[in-house]
């Protein structure tokens, strides 16, 4: 009798934390891309609508007690996520950043090199913004692959729409982007990378 073997699996880890601090957030959020000129120009330069610090801001658990709070509530799940991996050593984090994207802003695809796992906390997401999607690490070498009739786990691309208070996590080597946002309002997010 023949068999099927799952070989290479990406795995996405998902948990919602407690929503309670998000309106802290993401009032602090905006409060530091206002303030933030590098992080603006960075987003000019790189035409990005909307503003992150991942260029400008390396201290932000140490600005703000409420990101600390958050970062050490993501840590105990970046841990279980390890585990599950089956990760010899504990990822200790190595970046964290703010994004508030503006309706019309796109976030083109992109992985996280020199990190174990990635991820992002939703604060504020405004109805209709724009969800993470997802890219089959194979596809690449898929050159002449037919189209696939079958279920989520055998698509190209894996769109998550989260809610505010979700937390996603991933092995930073798993390609993604946020399509066009075409959200009123600004959707704010928290991100951050693990090595």
């Amino acid at each position: 009798m023949p068999r099927i073997a799952s070989l290479f699996p990406s795995l996405l880890y998902r948990a919602s934390l407690p929503a309670r601090r998000n309106e802290d957030l993401a009032q602090l959020c905006v409060s530091i891309a206002a303030e933030d000129r590098a992080g603006q120009r960075w987003a000019r330069e790189h035409d990005y609508r909307g503003y992150t610090s991942y260029a400008s801001l390396n201290d932000l658990t140490r600005r703000a007690t409420v990101i600390a709070d958050l970062e050490r509530d993501i840590a105990r799940h970046v841990r279980s996520f390890a585990g599950k991996l089956g990760f010899a050593t504990r990822p200790k984090l190595d970046s964290l950043w703010v994004n508030v994207m503006d309706t019309g802003a796109v976030h083109t695809a992109h992985i996280h090199p020199h990190s174990a796992i990635s991820g992002t906390y939703y604060v504020a997401l405004p109805k209709g913004a724009a969800a993470i999607r997802f890219e089959d690490p194979r596809l690449p070498m898929m050159m002449a692959a037919p189209a696939k009739k079958a279920g989520a786990r055998n698509q190209p691309f894996m769109t998550v729409a989260p809610k505010p208070g979700t937390l996603l996590l991933w092995e930073s080597f798993l390609r993604h982007d946020v399509p066009l946002n075409k959200a009123r309002g600004k959707r704010i997010s928290i991100s951050f990378n693990y090595a």
